[in-house]
């Protein structure tokens, strides 16, 4: 145990606490949260020191500066067939 929790868990409160934890799941599970436990660890582990590595790798690579950005071009609007052909019909005469 670490430091910190020496000034907290003494030898009998940790016997306390196993008591209490075999009460509430029975000697058959306690072998199954065990290595529940210890697979969980294990997993945790395994991802931080996966995140580390590439955080690392990460870090190492030389940065190449973004491509330019690629000028558009607007495109013309295709004309329409038969565009001003017709003559525009106004109503002039006067109203009552």
């Amino acid at each position: 145990m670490t430091t910190i929790f020496a000034g907290f868990i003494g030898g009998w409160e940790l016997v306390l606490i196993l008591a209490v934890v075999l009460i509430l799941f029975g000697a058959k599970k306690l072998p199954e949260l065990a290595r529940g436990l210890g697979q969980g660890i294990k997993e945790f582990k395994k991802a931080s020191t996966d995140i580390t590595s590439e955080l690392h790798r990460s870090l190492e690579e030389p940065v190449s500066p973004p491509p330019p950005p690629q000028r558009q071009v607007p495109q013309r609007p295709e004309p329409v067939a038969n565009a001003g052909t017709e003559p525009h019909k106004t109503d002039s005469s006067p109203k009552a």
